[in-house]
């Protein structure tokens, strides 16, 4: 087993980290508390090759490795996990789907454009009856011969109102249950498209995160992707690797409330002497650092799996459940060490222990990723 980095993926490591430091830690706390997208940081984002760093050198992306993307999501999401779960949704779900199972057609009018940045993708699974069972999909999609007739509403959509471009899911044929539902490319100026009103969310605030709602839709049958009837399978391959960005999120955001409670126990001073050298702080700072430390080899096996084309599924499951739980405990027991100062905005954990909560929710929460695993363990 080779521990090193390359020089590559360290360079694309050290570039995040410049960006959420530099570009990113300033007005995060007023883009949190204002509920304010990040428009400007998506744009620098964009220019910086990040919203399409796992997409093709052929297709406008920047050919990057998944070890690669690891890093860097860790990197932004230690500062901004907002902007993370955009770069997230952009590179794992929506343009891995279209550049695995597109046409060179619709690589050409719907992957390039995002993975240059200059579109934005958004991914509709979610209902308000369909969510960790996504089998239960009510939006359908009437074959109507050259075009398919959408209607219905999706929930939780991140990027929902500033995505162009949207992968859906629809179901075609209920008899077929979820051998049924196909995935649509839908543009999001088609008519008969709306967007419901911004989601006040616990954390990652300021990403974009609304319903949306379809109305007659006629989506032509050039925009779905894969076979009839392939929607789902498509949807359960995107959540593999979307669960390796989230995990990779949920790392970071560990891993920046880590930082910050190292560094505040080495400045706080409590009877004499600061703080990490009494044993109650140091006990819980070594149990952070090991916790994180295997959350990262989690994830890095993960993306490494998915690199050398073997199968990932079950490891991005395990990857995806044990760090968001340990992004919890760890942004917790931050706020517990910074004390009173560690429930107020200005010092940051606050903030990184609501970010945490949703890692253990979105795109498939702990329990679905314990039936996952368990599963797997049967094959």
């Amino acid at each position: 087993m080779d521990f090193e980095f390359t020089e590559e993926q360290l360079m694309i490591r050290d570039a995040a980290r410049d960006f959420a430091q530099r570009e990113l830690l300033p007005g995060v706390i007023e883009r949190d508390e204002k509920a304010m997208y990040p428009t400007e940081q998506v744009k620098r984002l964009a220019e910086l090759g990040f919203l399409g760093m796992l997409v093709g050198l052929e297709y406008d992306g920047g050919g990057m490795d998944t070890i690669s993307y690891v890093l860097a999501m860790e990197e932004i999401s230690k500062v901004d996990s907002s902007v993370s779960v955009i770069m997230s949704v952009n590179n794992s779900l929506v343009c891995w789907g279209v550049e695995k199972y597109g046409t060179e057609e619709q690589k050409q009018k719907f992957l390039k454009p995002m993975a240059r940045g200059e579109k934005i993708g958004a991914f509709l699974l979610s209902e308000p009856e369909a969510g960790s069972d996504a089998t239960m999909q009510r939006t359908s999609a009437v074959d109507m011969g050259d075009y398919y007739l959408v209607n219905g509403t999706k929930n939780w959509i991140t990027n929902g109102k500033t995505a162009s471009t949207y992968i859906l899911m629809a179901q075609t044929h209920p008899e077929l249950k979820h051998k049924g539902i196909n995935a649509l490319l839908v543009d999001a100026n088609t008519e008969g498209v709306s967007i419901g009103p911004h989601e006040n969310k616990m954390g990652m605030r300021a990403s974009d995160t609304h319903s949306i709602m379809f109305n007659d839709v006629k989506v032509p049958k050039e925009n779905r992707l894969g076979e009839e009837g392939f929607g789902f399978k498509l949807a359960m391959k995107s959540l593999e690797g979307g669960r390796i960005g989230i995990a990779s999120q949920a790392l970071g955001i560990a891993s920046g409330a880590y930082e910050l409670a190292l560094k505040y126990a080495q400045e706080r001073k409590a009877f004499g002497k600061e703080i990490i050298y009494h044993q109650a702080i140091a006990f819980k700072l070594a149990d952070m650092a090991v916790e994180i430390e295997a959350a990262r080899y989690f994830c890095l096996k993960a993306a490494w799996l998915k690199d050398q084309g073997k199968a990932y599924g079950q490891a991005s499951a395990m990857a995806k459940l044990y760090a968001a739980e340990t992004a919890m405990k760890v942004t917790t027991e931050a706020v517990q060490i910074h004390g009173g100062y560690g429930y107020v905005k200005e010092y940051h954990v606050e903030r990184l222990m609501r970010d945490a909560k949703l890692t253990q929710i979105y795109e498939g929460t702990s329990e679905i990723q314990k039936i996952v695993i368990s599963r797997g363990l049967l094959t």
